[in-house]
């Protein structure tokens, strides 16, 4: 019985040691992750009556092909990207359906993405640079570490006084991990952009059809 036992063990030990190996090889393939998230619900079910338009983000990423990439403990990599290949996009839409569903004051407001191309009927014309949004992971023994950043600047123009509102906004979470899934990529690298948005919503306010910083 002893034996049995001790055999058992091996052989568990054996196929845990063949998982984890299997699981560090890496394929050179990629992955697209899905960044969209639930919005919270507005405190105030009536739509503020002032009038914002996205332009897409540009995308000043020094790599544009993916966002981050997962090295693997015994070679080969793994790489990642958003899904429809546009991180500037992702966010430009994250940040509307934020503001949406609740932006300033808890409220929901009137918002749209649009190509810079008309804004006459616009209060507020809000652009962005993203200048790092990545996601990158690099697997050790018994452990992958995983580390997100993003860095963008938002610049908003109220055309009712012609002033300009610019704000940067970064953030850095990292996480480490017995089991790698790449669900744990996706959900770092949308709690780092949701944190940002948060932080944006924050340091400005809406003043007489204007976006200010919050005093």
């Amino acid at each position: 019985m002893k034996r049995l036992s001790v055999r058992t063990t091996l052989v568990l030990g054996l196929t845990m040691a063949v998982l984890t190996v299997a699981g560090c090889v890496g394929k050179e393939e990629l992955r697209y992750l899905d960044l969209h998230t639930k919005q919270p619900t507005a405190q105030f079910a009536d739509t503020e009556p002032v009038k914002i338009m996205i332009e897409p983000f540009e995308d000043r990423r020094l790599e544009k092909s993916r966002v981050g990439m997962r090295s693997h403990l015994w070679g080969g990599v793994t790489y990642f990207n958003v899904a429809g290949e546009r991180p500037g996009d992702v966010i430009t839409q994250e940040l509307a359906d934020r503001l949406k569903a609740r932006g300033w004051r808890e409220r929901a407001w009137n918002v749209r993405v649009s190509p810079a191309v008309s804004v006459t009927d616009a209060d507020i014309v809000i652009s962005g640079q993203v200048q790092d949004f990545s996601a990158n992971a690099k697997s050790r023994v018994f452990s992958t570490v995983i580390d997100t950043n993003s860095r963008f600047t938002i610049k908003a123009m109220n055309l009712g006084d012609k002033s300009t509102t610019t704000r940067s906004v970064e953030g850095v979470q990292s996480r480490t991990v017995f089991w790698f899934d790449e669900d744990d990529v996706q959900e770092l690298l949308s709690a780092t952009l949701k944190d940002g948005i948060d932080r944006f919503i924050a340091d400005t306010m809406i003043e007489q059809k204007g976006l200010r910083p919050a005093r």
